[in-house]
């Protein structure tokens, strides 16, 4: 899975699924991606959304780029913990709730681009999901995101301190430009040519545009552990860019 924008004139773009490891949201969609549409998982390219920091603001802002923007009520946050629970339950899915700290989103997504670099892109989305939604692990503290470099068999270094990497972060700003084009202005968002989905609701829409079902693949699928099917559900970030914690 690469986050990268794909080359090549008018030949058609894959379908592509944006995704924040800040999103609860984008969390359950990531889950019942595996769990249900396995081999629209595979088919995807997964594309990283983040709140840019004040450093790719700018080279952002340089590059005639934006980014969506519209702070959450702290009526909505209430909601979103109501909710998130509420989902979590119906699909069986162990839930802590992360407390992030002065947060740089930057610290695990532009990760994500080394580890996409080195094929370990989907194994590093895994280990991030797991100690942000599982263990409440703060991912954006750099020491828990070098503490995956081993099971990655990546550097730690190079893994925690992407966003020092003036190449990573310029990569990460092409990503904030494809964003943009892309129209996405919240996560889980989901684009198959001019189609676009929005919401874990929507997914089920998207798996059967690119020709997928519910258990589209399970020779070769992740073990899904008895996991019940997740009903629709109209669950989205759309107040705040990246999503809530």
């Amino acid at each position: 899975m690469s986050a990268a924008a794909r080359a090549g004139g008018r030949r058609r773009r894959p379908p592509r699924f944006y995704f924040s490891l800040r999103s609860p949201y984008s969390w359950l969609a990531y889950r019942d991606l595996l769990d249900r549409y396995p081999a629209t998982a595979e088919a995807v390219e997964w594309v990283p959304f983040f709140e840019p920091d004040e450093t790719s603001r700018t080279l952002l802002d340089e590059a005639g780029g934006s980014f969506p923007y519209t702070p959450m009520s702290p009526e909505k946050h209430r909601y979103i913990l109501q909710d998130v629970r509420r989902l979590a339950a119906e699909r069986g899915l162990a839930f802590s709730w992360p407390v992030d700290r002065e947060p740089v989103w930057e610290v695990p997504h532009l990760g994500y681009l080394v580890a996409a670099r080195h094929g370990r892109g989907a194994r590093y989305i895994e280990l991030a999901a797991r100690a942000r939604w599982e263990l409440g692990l703060d991912v954006c503290d750099r020491k828990v995101v070098a503490g995956f470099a081993d099971e990655l068999g990546l550097d730690p270094v190079q893994l925690a301190d992407a966003s020092d990497d003036p190449e990573v972060r310029a990569e990460g700003v092409r990503v904030l430009l494809e964003i943009q084009r892309d129209g996405v202005f919240g996560v889980p968002f989901f684009v198959d040519h001019y189609d676009k989905y929005w919401g874990v609701d929507r997914l089920p829409a998207f798996a059967a545009a690119l020709g997928a079902g519910a258990d589209d693949g399970l020779a070769g699928s992740p073990d899904t552990s008895g996991l019940p099917l997740p009903p629709s559900a109209p669950s989205v970030d759309d107040g705040h860019a990246g999503g809530c914690g």
